[in-house]
């Protein structure tokens, strides 16, 4: 029989590098991780696989899931909604897979709450400065000036958040963040065990 998996949830603001951060931590074969994957109503994109890279779900699926509480987090963005399913990430637990979850600051939260008798591991990613952190954010080349505020503003209010969290971390070079949440997760695994 195996030990059921710990969550853990790896959060911080947009442009921290929490998806790099994700690949890197998830290549250490020796932590047992799988990465959850999300339900969403939009559309698969090109190369997209159901079950692989999303679970796509007409609207009223994802709704009917919401009533039923079968989602441990969800949100809505630009017309669509996306949501974390709790079945799927206890399956993944009960067959000791450590599961990952990379959401943002709100889907974190939510999380937390709905989860507090049985704890997931919370790790917040946190910039360096702020100026690095727009330089990030407007190195990526893919938003106008009024988005880029809208970031760097939110990015503001979630970090105020960051000590919600059981760790912090701070993403000074990927390879030194990584290695430190491998760190963490190492730990977590053998007080768990």
């Amino acid at each position: 029989m195996n030990k059921k998996g710990l969550l853990i949830i790896l959060s911080g603001p947009s442009g921290v590098g929490k998806g790099t951060i994700r690949e890197k931590v998830m290549a250490d074969s020796s932590l047992n991780l799988s990465y959850s994957v999300s339900l969403t109503t939009r559309k698969p994109r090109d190369g997209e696989k159901d079950g692989v890279d999303y679970f796509f779900v007409s609207n009223e699926e994802f709704e009917k899931r919401i009533q039923e509480g079968l989602l441990l987090e969800y949100t809505r963005f630009v017309k669509h909604s996306y949501g974390t399913p709790k079945d799927y990430v206890e399956k993944l637990r009960n067959e000791g897979k450590n599961v990952l979850l990379e959401i943002e600051v709100n889907g974190a939260r939510q999380v937390m709450r709905a989860m507090r008798k049985d704890k997931p591991v919370s790790i917040f990613i946190l910039p360096p400065s702020f100026d690095e952190l727009e330089r990030r954010i407007r190195g990526r080349c893919t938003e106008c000036e009024a988005a880029i505020q809208e970031r760097l503003k939110q990015a503001r209010a979630e970090c105020k958040l960051a000590d919600q969290y059981e760790y912090r971390v701070i993403n000074d070079t990927i390879e030194d963040c990584a290695a430190q949440i491998i760190r963490i997760i190492k730990t977590e695994i053998a007080r768990h065990n």
